[in-house]
């Protein structure tokens, strides 16, 4: 029975890639916040509640958006299991 060998897109994100995507998605949550706040002001009437509620929770869940990573699975080989290793043959004939 012949098992698949590892590859590069079994990988994880690196930590630079995970960081600057949970940064970017943090950055688009805060400027909504910030089209929330405006929207405050324009809003006539009791409309006004649902931007008010945008204002207010969103910073929330976008703090647990942010800090939210991608779970980390046991299956990934690191590359000395993948590697067979051969040792050169001794020179004692000398």
């Amino acid at each position: 029975m012949r098992t698949s060998a590892p590859t590069i897109t079994m990988l994880p994100p690196s930590p630079d890639d995970e960081r600057r995507g949970r940064m970017i998605k943090y950055t688009i949550a805060m400027a909504i916040r910030v089209v929330c706040i405006i929207l405050c002001i324009v809003v006539p009437g009791w409309w006004v509640v649902i931007p008010v509620l945008g204002a207010v929770f969103l910073p929330y869940f976008a703090v647990l958006i942010a800090n939210s990573t991608t779970p980390k699975s046991g299956s990934i080989e690191s590359p000395g299991g993948v590697m067979v290793r051969v040792t050169p043959p001794s020179n004692e004939s000398a």
